[in-house]
Parts: C-alpha cells; sequence; structure tokens
C-alpha cells in the first residue's frame, strides 16, 4: 500500500468498530443483569434462525480485555459500544444494579489505556423487558426512564467517554419491532409503531437534556440514524411518488422533526391517524440542537409503487444485475449521495460513520487465514466515496466499521458474518482476517487507494 498514491483523511479523523451489547457480550443474567426484550424475543420459538440466542454471543463480558487488545493492535483510535440498559436498572427504573455500572466502568478505563476513544450508545434495542411490559416505547411514561437511565450513566461515566450517542437506529426500533413484527418485542401494529417513532424521538430530547445537564461542558452529543437514498425502480408518476413518500418514512420521519421540528407533511397525511397525541413542548425537546450526526449505511432503497402494500403503497425491488450480499445490494455511490444530500437539505452539522459493513460468507482455510476478499472490496469503494464526500467539503469526523467481532446478528443468529475478526462460537477463538488486516493499514495511512481507474474521485 505504501507505494500507491493514497487519498488522504483529515489529520484528527476517528477510525474504528461498532458493537452492540446483545450482539456481543453475552452474558445474560451475570452480576444482577435484568432480561431485556431480546432476552425474551431469541427464546420465543420461531423468532430466530435455527433457535438461536444472544446468551453467549461473543462473550464479550468476559473477554472484553482481549477485545481491546485486538483493536489496539489494528491501530484503532476509537470504539463504539452500547450499554445494556437492563445490567443498569434490571428493572427498567427504579434500583440500581452496581455491577452493571461497575463493568462499563472496567470497559473504559481499558479502552483508554489503550489509546481508544469510547463512543457509548444508550439505546441499542435491548429494551429493560419490565418497562415492555409496562407497555415499552407505545408507552409515553418510557421516555421518562430513559432520561433518567441516561442522567445516571453521564453521572457515572460522563468524564471519560468521548462521544455520546442516544439512541441507535430508532426507525428500526421502531418499525421492525413493532409493525413487521421481526425484531423484539415482535409486535404487528401501525398504532404501536408510530407511538413508538414519536417516544423513541421525545426520549432522545429528554435524554439529551438530561446528558447536557450532567456532562462536563462540550462534551458530543448526537443520535445515530439508518439512511439510506431512496431512488424510484422507474420514471414513471406512479414510482416516483411511491419513492417520495418512502423516503419521507424511512429518512425524514427523524431527520425532519430532529433537525427542523416537525414531521413532514407527508407522512402525516399518509399516516398521521397513527400517530399519539403530540404534545406542546415535544418538538421543541426533540428537535434540540446536536453536536453531531451519526450515520449508519449499508445500501439504498429501489421502490415501486405496489398497491398491495399496506398505508404507503410502496415497496423495495432489488435491480437485476449489481451485486449483492447476503442481506441487500452493495451500492457504495450511495454514501456520497447520501453525504451530500445530508450536506444541502440540513443545517450544518458534523456527521459521524457509526457504522458501514457487509454480511458475505467467509471461513477459516487449511492455513488459518479467513481471505474475506468480498469484504475488503466493500469498504474499499465506500471508503473512497466517503472521502470524495470530504474533499466535497462534507464534514466526517469518523468511520467505524460494522463490526470488530462476527456477532449474534438478530433474526439471523449467528448465520450473517460482518466482523473484521472471525469468531468460532464453539471455542470462542478470534481470528483477524484478511478485511481486519487491511483495515489497520488504511488506518495507520490515514488514508485509502483510489479505486482502479478512477481517475479524479
Amino acid at each position: 500500500m505504501t507505494d500507491t498514491p493514497l487519498l488522504p483523511f483529515p489529520s484528527n479523523f476517528l477510525w474504528g468498530t461498532a458493537s452492540s451489547a446483545y450482539q456481543i457480550e453475552g452474558s445474560p443474567t451475570a452480576d444482577g443483569k435484568g432480561p431485556s426484550i431480546w432476552d425474551t424475543f431469541s427464546h420465543t420459538p420461531g423468532k430466530i434462525e435455527r433457535q438461536e440466542t444472544g446468551d453467549r454471543a461473543a462473550e464479550h463480558y468476559l473477554r472484553y480485555q482481549d477485545d481491546i487488545r485486538l483493536m489496539k493492535e489494528m491501530g484503532l483510535n476509537a470504539y463504539r459500544f452500547s450499554i445494556a440498559w437492563s445490567r443498569i436498572f434490571p428493572q427498567g427504573n427504579g434500583s440500581l444494579n452496581p455491577a452493571g455500572l461497575d463493568f462499563y466502568d472496567r470497559l473504559i478505563d481499558e479502552l483508554l489505556a489503550n489509546g481508544l476513544a469510547p463512543v457509548l450508545t444508550l439505546f441499542h434495542w435491548d429494551l429493560p423487558q419490565a418497562l415492555q411490559d409496562q407497555g415499552g416505547w407505545p408507552n409515553r411514561q418510557t421516555t421518562d426512564a430513559f432520561a433518567d437511565y441516561a442522567a445516571v450513566i453521564a453521572r457515572r461515566l460522563g468524564d471519560r467517554v468521548a462521544y455520546w450517542i442516544t439512541h441507535n437506529e430508532p426507525w428500526v426500533a421502531a418499525m421492525a419491532g413493532h409493525f413487521t413484527g421481526e425484531h423484539a418485542p415482535g409486535i404487528q401494529d401501525p398504532f404501536a409503531a408510530l407511538q413508538s417513532v414519536h417516544h423513541l424521538l421525545l426520549s432522545h430530547g429528554k435524554a439529551l437534556q438530561a446528558l447536557r445537564s450532567e456532562l462536563p461542558a462540550g462534551k458530543p452529543i448526537g443520535i445515530t440514524l439508518n439512511l439510506s437514498p431512496v431512488h424510484p425502480a422507474s420514471n414513471t408518476p406512479e414510482d416516483q411518488a411511491a419513492a417520495h413518500l418512502f423516503d419521507a418514512v424511512l429518512n425524514r420521519s427523524f431527520l425532519d422533526p430532529l433537525l427542523y421540528g416537525c414531521y413532514p407533511q407527508e407522512l402525516l397525511e399518509a399516516l398521521g391517524s397513527f400517530f399519539p397525541p403530540i404534545e406542546p413542548d415535544d418538538l421543541r425537546l426533540i428537535s434540540a440542537p446536536l453536536d453531531f450526526l451519526g450515520v449508519n449505511y449499508y445500501t439504498r432503497a429501489v421502490i415501486h409503487h405496489d398497491p398491495q402494500t399496506p398505508l404507503i403503497q410502496a415497496s423495495q425491488v432489488q435491480p437485476i444485475g449489481n451485486e449483492y450480499s447476503q442481506m441487500w445490494e452493495i451500492y457504495p455511490a450511495g454514501l456520497f449521495e447520501l453525504l451530500l444530500r445530508l450536506q444541502r437539505d440540513y443545517p450544518p452539522l458534523p456527521l459521524f460513520i457509526t457504522e458501514n459493513g457487509v454480511p458475505v460468507p467467509d471461513g477459516v482455510d487449511a492455513d488459518g487465514r479467513v481471505r474475506d476478499e468480498r469484504r475488503i472490496r466493500y469498504l474499499h469503494q465506500h471508503l473512497v466515496q466517503l472521502q470524495r464526500a470530504i474533499q466535497q467539503g462534507v464534514p466526517v469526523i469518523g468511520y467505524l466499521v460494522w463490526s470488530l467481532l462476527d456477532n449474534f446478528e438478530w433474526a439471523y443468529g449467528y448465520r450473517m458474518r460482518f466482523g473484521l475478526c472471525y469468531v468460532d462460537f464453539e471455542t470462542q477463538q478470534r481470528i483477524l482476517k484478511d478485511s481486519g488486516r487491511w483495515f489497520a493499514e488504511i488506518v495507520r495511512h490515514n488514508g485509502v487507494p483510489p479505486l482502479p481507474g478512477a481517475q479524479g474521485t
């Protein structure tokens, strides 16, 4: 790589990996942890492929020091993790569990000792089951429990955490959890889904307020959204209208209230009857200024008009002839398009790529190596597009690969492997993949080689 001209990144750029508590920690009852909705859901027959659960996952709760040492050896300078809410409050609120806080205290100290900036996510989908039993996110009172939880975490860990994220992909928590039912808690109800959208946003606003009051001045606070360019499947007016509405549902349902203090008019016209009451102060809380916006990008959405689809009459199609991962179309140019759109359509805000990665089949070869060339190609193509956006003036502060480790990939169980590091889930052996070694070189040089034949990008 040293003989190849590199496309440079800013000198203070953050390079790292991302994870979430339920997907890697295991130890579901250790040290007083209470059950989350994912503990319940994964143990419900028929919900997860091969009846797998996160009970062991990658045993990060027991092996976090080894995993941090691996990140240090790769030269990374940031690590994004989430806190398991029910480790801190086994019942969601009320009685605090000191041993749960102690774990994250040790984790953060270990990160700092190894030169890694802690990027903390308060909520990555694992709502305490006790709060779900009281109504979960459709219940407005959950927003207050979340703010109280945020304040406790800030008081204990606020002096050492570099970046704070309230929610990860609240769209997925609302829609996959409460509309399609593919994720915990497994509800299929448009009323519950839209109530969850609003209450997740409101809980963000309340938590932001709590964090501001508890954290040292200047600590950056944001939220992470799953965002995708939305393209019509054809130039017909029907497909274009369907794509416009789908964009309101997927992207603007969170971007607009957070950054403009209003829901998209098209969304309210199509789905407003399913929304809960919006109280006078709600949108002011939701749209309180952010310090950065976390962006999770994996693919685009291609949409056609579909009268059979409930409510929005729009569904996704898979274009023929393009490359696909195990889960979706590989579309690197969408990252550039998305970042420029955020810069063009919304108020100026630092952007942080908090997840980008790909599931492709890989395994250990006879010589002990994991040759995941497709993952290297995916990351390379996306980093070129990211660097291109930075050159166009988009203020991106960092890039985190999903993920460091192969992990429990929600309803897919352990079949989908995203890691830069291979995990043998029987022995818990870690093997750095070729993509991990490649990414370590990118980090070391703070630059990425241009795509072959790509002049001027």
